[in-house]
């Protein structure tokens, strides 16, 4: 017989995978995240018991459906909603700075999915309520700072079509940033939850009711989530959450959180957590308000199937395609990124870098763990002065370390460039040819590469590179750190292509 196991780990989707939204479909159960500028986008997860994932794609494949090519840092798709009903799937978002509201739709969650249907209102954050009676709100965020507020507006949800004017319907409790809204309708009453005080260390979520969709909202007088009167907890950052009711009619919330390093960051950015609902005796959906009650290990007990296998490492390799891990920086080219054959690729840098915020040639997968170990075999002999490639950690333009052969002049170096906001730190060693086995270690305070001709002789490259460079509490946005494959011609399209082999993510 197999032994239960009682425990469960958090976060349950590690790695830069915040917004979660969630849907349950039968026995089965759907998430989507958060992506920014990078693409496919929308991430998109399938589950039987709530705690083991496996990613079935993105949502976002096909430039026509949304164009990240000037999308800047933590600019693209920010906070979706995931809902079914009546045999379709809808993901509804934002492009920031870019075509701004829309959704999509498909019959299969691992798509394809629809071109996207626009719409008019709000601001960031939009969610899909589809009542009772067969009207269909969007409720969405608007306004900035404390002035951000919840408004809310009826569809046609065939076309698109707005049928009402938008009515303003939650301020939330005062503070800045009220976000993230979704609306529920929970035994014959109606619920809203946001987000409020900014997606850091005040973070929370709030909650309301009616018993009309449109208000007035009757507010929860304590958060239902939050840590922010908790800083020694090794998570912080608690909201943006989403319920949901399993089979067994259990609710859960899943929500975005951190695990800082120090108490001051963390490389991994904002990660989907899950924790239990109890439903108060006045009937509020609680989960946490600064008890400490959500933690790295939960109880498994209520889940909704016994868990029989524990939840491992994460290791990603390539194979005969990308699998779904993988994401590029804004656009995926074909002529840009190939796999060759099984577990072979083929970069080609065009004229951007690291430095740039444009579609340098980077593909990678999120870093899960701050113990992690990346590497690969590199076939690459530069033939212009400024060509590079090789693997690199990357936050954004303001925080990276690119680990490469690249030529300077008519010399090929062993190329270490740091970046650390203003500053950027450059090692080279002279490299006389010939294929090279690079690696990228990290643990919770700090970031080290190593070279090898053979793959068992392994050489440090000398510098320092803290994990805080690297953390978006240091050098801004809202990701968290990406590592994987890189080419550049740092200002000229690359002469020769770069190929890499042997490519494997660990969590150590």
């Amino acid at each position: 017989m197999t032994d239960m196991i009682n425990v469960y780990q958090n976060p349950v989707i590690p790695g830069f995978f915040p917004d979660p939204s969630i849907v349950r479909v039968g026995e089965d159960y759907y998430l989507v995240t958060s992506s920014f500028e990078y693409f496919p986008a929308v991430p998109i997860f399938h589950s039987k018991d709530l705690v083991h994932w496996t990613q079935i794609g993105h949502v976002l494949t096909r430039k026509e459906q949304v164009d990240l090519s000037t999308r800047k840092s933590s600019d693209g798709i920010y906070a979706c909603t995931l809902r079914y009903h009546e045999g379709t799937f809808y993901m509804i978002t934002t492009d920031v700075r870019g075509i701004g509201n829309f959704y999509v739709t498909a019959k299969d969650p691992a798509g394809p999915w629809s071109d996207p249907i626009r719409l008019p209102y709000g601001g960031i954050d939009p969610s899909l309520f589809f009542d009772d009676d067969g009207k269909v709100y969007v409720t969405v965020q608007n306004g900035a700072g404390l002035d951000s507020h919840i408004i809310q507006y009826e569809i046609d949800i065939e076309t698109g079509r707005v049928l009402t004017e938008p009515r303003r319907i939650w301020d939330g409790d005062g503070g800045v940033w009220t976000e993230g809204p979704h609306l529920y309708k929970i035994n014959g009453m109606y619920y809203i939850l946001s987000a409020c005080g900014g997606t850091s260390f005040d973070h929370r979520e709030i909650a309301g009711r009616s018993d009309n969709p449109y208000g007035p909202f009757e507010p929860c007088p304590v958060p239902v989530l939050t840590h922010n009167k908790l800083p020694d907890h090794p998570i912080q950052c608690l909201g943006h959450a989403d319920l949901v009711e399993d089979t067994k009619g259990n609710w859960w919330l899943v929500f975005l959180g951190t695990r800082p390093v120090d108490g001051r960051y963390s490389v991994l950015g904002r990660e989907t957590f899950l924790a239990p609902v109890t439903w108060t005796e006045d009937g509020w959906p609680m989960v946490d308000n600064n008890e400490g009650i959500v933690q790295l290990q939960m109880s498994a007990e209520r889940l909704p199937v016994p868990l029989t296998k524990p939840q491992g490492p994460v290791k990603i390799e390539i194979g005969e395609g990308f699998g779904p891990e993988w994401s590029a920086l804004r656009t995926m080219d074909e002529e840009r990124y190939q796999v060759e054959s099984p577990g072979v690729v083929k970069l080609v840098g065009n004229e951007y870098s690291l430095d740039d915020e444009a579609p340098a040639t980077f593909i990678g997968v999120r870093q899960r763990s701050v113990d992690m170990a990346f590497s690969s075999s590199l076939n690459f002999a530069p033939a212009q002065d400024g060509e590079e490639a090789g693997i690199a950690a990357r936050l954004n333009n303001r925080g990276y370390l690119a680990f490469s052969l690249k030529r300077i002049g008519a010399e090929t170096y062993l190329h270490l460039t740091v970046r650390n906001g203003d500053a950027k730190e450059e090692v080279k060693i002279p490299w006389e040819g010939g294929a090279v086995e690079l690696k990228v270690r990290s643990d919770a305070k700090r970031y080290t590469c190593e070279y090898s001709r053979d793959g068992i002789t392994w050489t440090e490259m000398p510098g320092e590179i803290r994990a805080e460079w690297l953390a978006p509490e240091v050098n801004g946005g809202f990701t968290g750190v990406c590592v994987g494959l890189y080419a550049s011609g740092n200002g000229s399209q690359a002469a020769v292509p770069a190929r890499f082999s042997k490519v494997v993510y660990t969590d150590l």
